[in-house]
């Protein structure tokens, strides 16, 4: 029997602020880990593990109850690497052949085809899925010699070092696990690469590993604008479907590969064009427009509001604003007139503010990126790449052009703006009963 191991703890320090662990994040309607059961499950896998933190092990077991697999669960207690991970499911994995998979990183069908494809040649005792790269990526690389197999993991090694142009990408499939596991438990470190180490010295040992090239779809999800390429990535897979409980009005347009979910509602000379998915109980106001974006359950995009190309999560409203290449986290409000900026004067590519450094988007199109429960006042501006904490507001008629911290509030006094703690909390039950009362 072979496993398929989703590790899914570990902590997304970078993704700040959106708290929401990755692998949760919801595209089409689904958590990215359904997504991805339903992706190794299309290449023929129905046996899983899942491993997580005390903190997401009852949220994942309740969208697990869903799927049809036989899916078991262990709990890792620190966030302490790949190996700790794999030695919390130890009795569910040891007698078995396992494939280690990223549930953040984002592949499509043919990667696990590739990893299958090899593994009918029994010489080799563990494949690697290697991605290939045209320039730079920092991150590990494989050194392979002439037939790809593998003689060391070499992580980061700086531009112009790369022992090959072979990035490691996790999805590893071993078929000697007891061995694996006791490289791994025999291993001490001081840093969390004990799962890379023991591989490497198993490659040592003459145990051997075969890299398996890979060319297609990769996104691996390290900063929040990396949820715009998985958006993407899954848009770009979707065709018209309208549920039949959906309430459209005559004038409203529908224009392409959209997804419209159940209840929800579309008003007045709405325009909805694809590739774009509207979440169940939605409602789409009068003049509205929705183009190319991800728009989670229950949320109401009001009056003459524009999202383009953004990324809105559960239950926010939206009315009379410009929401242009965003990431809003859920129960978030903006009132009427605000509006996100997305591109600099200059047009250059928008550096964001992560753990004290700038750090390059690559994209010069970027605006708002929001954690949960913020709110926004009446003609308050955002300007691109800005990062406002969860739990935060802005205030009428302020020009945010620095970062919010969580549980602040941004005030315009004197032609200014000062920042003091938030003490407001909205009650979320009005909000939804406003919603329903939307007709």
């Amino acid at each position: 029997m072979v496993k398929v191991v989703f590790l899914c703890g570990g902590i997304g320090k970078r993704m700040h602020p959106i708290t929401t662990d990755k692998f949760l994040l919801n595209f089409l309607g689904k958590t990215l880990l359904e997504n991805q059961i339903e992706l190794a499950q299309k290449a023929g896998f129905n046996d899983f593990v899942m491993v997580s933190n005390k903190r997401s092990i009852e949220t994942i077991k309740g969208i697990c109850k869903n799927v049809d697999a036989n899916i078991e669960f262990a709990i890792q207690k620190e966030a302490k690497g790949m190996a700790d991970a794999l030695i919390s499911a130890r009795e569910l994995l040891i007698d078995d052949e396992i494939i280690i998979v990223k549930p953040n990183d984002v592949v499509n069908i043919s990667a696990y085809k590739n990893i299958l494809k090899e593994a009918k040649n029994k010489d080799y005792d563990s494949y690697v899925l290697g991605y290939v790269v045209d320039e730079y990526f920092p991150g590990g690389y494989l050194s392979v010699d002439k037939n790809d197999e593998i003689n060391g993991v070499v992580e980061k090694p700086g531009k112009g070092n790369e022992p090959s142009n072979i990035v490691n990408l996790v999805i590893h499939l071993h078929r000697k696990t007891k061995d694996l596991f006791k490289y791994m438990e025999n291993t001490e470190r001081d840093r969390d690469d004990i799962y890379e180490y023991s591989m490497d010295k198993m490659m040592k040992d003459g145990f051997k590993f075969k890299a398996v090239r890979y060319t297609g779809f990769w996104v691996a999800i390290q900063y929040p604008w990396h949820i715009f390429k998985v958006m993407n990535h899954f848009l770009d897979s979707i065709e018209q479907k309208i549920s039949p409980t959906a309430k459209i009005h005559k004038t409203a347009i529908i224009e392409g590969n959209v997804i419209i979910d159940d209840n929800v509602r579309i008003f007045e000379n709405a325009v909805v064009k694809g590739p774009t998915y509207i979440g169940k109980n939605c409602i789409i106001g009068n003049n509205a427009l929705v183009r190319s974006s991800n728009i989670a359950a229950n949320c109401v995009v009001g009056f003459s509001t524009e999202v383009k190309s953004s990324y809105i999560c559960e239950n926010c409203w939206l009315h009379m604003n410009y929401i242009g290449d965003s990431i809003i986290d859920s129960r978030c409000s903006f009132g009427s007139g605000s509006i996100t900026a997305n591109l600099r004067f200059d047009e250059e590519n928008v550096k964001v503010n992560v753990e004290g450094q700038k750090i390059n988007s690559g994209t010069n199109k970027l605006g708002v990126i929001m954690g949960k429960d913020c709110g926004i006042g009446i003609n308050a501006n955002i300007m691109p790449g800005i990062k406002v904490g969860p739990n935060s507001i802005i205030g009428a008629g302020v020009t945010l052009m620095e970062d919010l911290k969580p549980n602040k509030i941004a005030l315009l006094v004197d032609n200014s703006y000062c920042i003091k703690d938030n003490k407001c909390t909205p009650d979320i039950k009005k909000r939804e009963e406003m919603r329903k009362k939307l007709k």
